[in-house]
């Protein structure tokens, strides 16, 4: 959210995320000489907001796009049916103003507001909604990032300008919760193949969120000004600057020189490094995304094809058992996030309290690294002369992990399992690349560290792991996340999609973190706090999501870039909920709780590269 990721690699929710690339972001409220973006802002005036990120563009195409960056960036650009409110991530009015179903549930209709316009002037109608979803509908392509949503559509109609039907196949939980940009149809229906379509060729790019995207270069940044029509009201700064940064540190360095405003994923030594620093505020709040190490099962395609090089070894449940009893999540815990984490257990971090979901003590795989050994001495993996384990065709076990190399914390946690395995006596290469996408789609890894940001509703996030998210064909692109096709899985799934007693639901989706533990293809080794840090000489106030113990970057929606107030004005934030919470200049930094990392995100990675 995170992330195809498979498309979103990062990837984490899509949770905008997610995603995650262990990205740093900041935010200036003036270009830096001698910078690029300076010297392309040379033209600007009055106060820009410059988000340093670093993760790349996958694409400004809505319908492609998985990345969190790139999610983030989308719920800028356009408006969704309904948002999440700053305050608990309830659904409040977005292109829609209200929203009712029928008694079986299978039509929900929506009353389209009529002070949407596009950033070219003409009026948002629901006939831009039912072409988008319609489009998903029936162009494959169409539905890579978020074809999860409309899978179970029978039909979207558009009686009138400002009604919008939506008839389902089967009740659908999440019709609240449906996080896909609306895009004006008399601009797309001209596109011709979205498989290629990556939206970044002319600009102003038309759309209808609090910004407009004018200007965009490949890892060097991506420009926005305010939408002057918005219906909420247009953002405070004079534009919004998404720069490139492949150096975290450096970003931390303009963060302490005045040259950025906002940083985020700020690793422990950075954090405490700020603390003591003059105008500079750490915050330290509950994260939504997870860390986590995942197992290559087979990569293969829905034509039942297989494809990729990753390690046979792995498809033997006690390997993959033997190696999870062989992580010590505290450890990782202590001394990679120096506490700033709490132990992974389930797929939902702690911060969503309905969904979270924790072994059974007969269930859980502690470390035990004597009973690792056990394992692989029972399922026939014997040690050699040499010391080193090997298969059952004789060959060492030696595998490969597919690290971010921009992310410190793969690179921590790759030293630490090359040790615990290797005592094993199973060899680990630590491959870090600057993007993993590339071998990951291919299905060429046998481990990867992976990591996605949850949404509020947790569906896109599970939905990645089912068997319909397959590619087509191994020369497609799917939306699946590791490639995990399991019948048991895909079941729950499909019961809770159709649930809508929350307590059920709720139920249901811890059925499925549990089936995803035991079939142990991904290993969730902790899930790190939000870490960031901002300057409090150049923001004024800015709406944190959630209320209680929440993060500033990676909202489920656009309330922080959108109601940022520069510390050069005193206008009012015209924040997004009237509870989300202001920071002021000089004041504490309020903690707040929410559903959050990346925009929207569902995508995932390092922190910044899935959604």
């Amino acid at each position: 959210m995170v992330t195809k990721a498979p498309p979103r690699r990062t990837p984490a929710p899509r949770a905008l995320g997610l995603l995650l690339a262990s990205g740093v972001t900041a935010v200036s409220l003036v270009a830096v000489p001698g910078t690029a973006a300076a010297e392309d802002d040379k033209a600007a005036t009055g106060n820009t907001l410059t988000v340093a990120v670093s993760q790349s563009i996958d694409s400004l195409s809505p319908f492609l796009a998985q990345k969190l960056t790139s999610t983030s960036i989308h719920r800028l650009a356009y408006e969704y049916l309904t948002n999440y409110d700053a305050k608990d991530a309830r659904p409040v009015p977005g292109l829609a103003t209200a929203w009712n179903s029928s008694p079986d549930k299978l039509t929900w209709t929506y009353t389209i507001r009529e002070d949407s316009t596009w950033s070219d002037g003409k009026p948002a109608t629901a006939e831009d909604a039912a072409w988008t979803f319609n489009k998903m509908m029936t162009d494959p392509n169409a539905a890579t990032a978020n074809g999860s949503f409309t899978a179970n559509f029978a039909q979207v109609t558009a009686p009138d300008p400002r009604t919008l039907v939506i008839r389902l196949k089967k009740p659908q939980a999440t019709m609240t919760a449906l996080d896909v940009p609306i895009v004006p149809k008399h601009v797309w229906e001209k596109v011709g193949d979205f498989s290629k379509f990556n939206n970044d060729k002319q600009f102003p790019i038309v759309g209808n969120g609090p910004f407009v995207i004018t200007d965009y270069k490949v890892d060097q940044y991506i420009k926005l000004k305010p939408n002057k029509t918005f219906w909420r009201g247009a953002p405070k700064f004079d534009e919004l600057v998404f720069k490139y940064y492949k150096d975290g540190d450096a970003a931390v360095a303009a963060l302490q020189k005045g040259e950025v405003s906002f940083v985020p994923n700020l690793t422990p030594a950075q954090a405490d490094a700020l603390k003591t620093q003059k105008n500079i505020k750490v915050n330290d709040a509950p994260g939504r995304r997870f860390f986590a190490i995942a197992t290559n099962p087979g990569a293969r395609a829905r034509d039942g094809k297989t494809f990729g090089n990753g390690h046979k070894a792995l498809l033997d449940p006690a390997v993959r058992k033997a190696l999870f009893l062989a992580v010590d999540r505290t450890t990782i815990v202590d001394k990679v996030f120096q506490g700033h984490a709490v132990e992974g257990e389930g797929y939902i971090p702690p911060r969503f309290g309905s969904y979270f979901w924790k072994p059974e003590a007969t269930q859980k795989r502690a470390y035990d690294p004597a009973g690792a050994a056990k394992v692989l001495d029972a399922a026939g993996y014997r040690r050699n002369a040499d010391g080193k384990r090997v298969g059952k065709d004789g060959k060492p076990l030696d595998f490969r992990i597919l690290c971010h190399a921009t992310d410190p914390n793969d690179k921590a946690i790759g030293k630490y399992l090359q040790e615990w395995w290797g005592k094993l006596g199973i060899g680990l290469r630590v491959e870090c690349l600057d993007s993993v996408s590339d071998p990951w789609v291919k299905g060429d890894y046998d481990l990867a560290f992976d990591g996605w940001s949850v949404n509020p509703d947790p569906d896109y996030v599970l939905s990645i792991h089912t068997c319909g998210t397959l590619p087509a064909t191994p020369k497609d692109s799917g939306a699946t996340d590791n490639f995990i096709c399991d019948k048991e899985f895909d079941a729950l799934y499909a019961q809770q999609a159709v649930e809508y007693d929350a307590a059920k639901r709720a139920d249901l989706v811890k059925r499925m973190q549990s089936r995803l533990y035991d079939t142990g293809y991904m290993n969730i080794m902790a899930y790190p706090n939000a870490l960031e840090a901002y300057r409090t000489d150049q923001i004024a106030s800015i709406t944190t999501m959630p209320e209680a113990a929440g993060n500033l970057w990676g909202q489920d929606g656009y309330w922080s870039w959108w109601s940022a107030v520069p510390a050069t004005g005193s206008a009012d934030s015209g924040g997004g909920s009237s509870t989300g919470v202001i920071v002021g200049v000089g004041a504490a930094v309020v903690l707040l709780v929410g559903a959050s990392v990346v925009l929207g995100l569902r995508r995932r990675s390092t922190a910044d590269d899935r959604e």
